[in-house]
């Protein structure tokens, strides 16, 4: 298992300067949910937004540390978008 802090912070090292919120609705540190905010994912589809989070954390998913993380990625100009709807 992983506390949400720690995959916070191992995808903001695979993308600096994003915005990183990781929550454990359930509660058992194995089923997580992420909302990354990036300006690298312009321009990028959304299977290469959820690629370039992975990046990070893609060892702790193959050793078994982290079982399951639900993504959702934004552009800021989506986040804002989003936010102001």
């Amino acid at each position: 298992m992983m506390s949400p802090q720690t995959v916070r912070t191992l995808i903001e090292t695979a993308l600096p300067g994003a915005t990183v919120e990781v929550l454990d609705p359930l509660r058992d540190g194995e089923h997580l949910q992420a909302v990354v905010v990036s300006e690298r994912f312009a321009g990028l589809t959304m299977l290469q937004q959820h690629r370039l989070v992975y990046s990070g954390i893609q060892t702790h998913i193959d050793t078994g540390e982290l079982h399951a993380l639900q993504l959702q990625t934004y552009t800021p100009d989506q986040w804002n978008d989003r936010v102001r709807s």
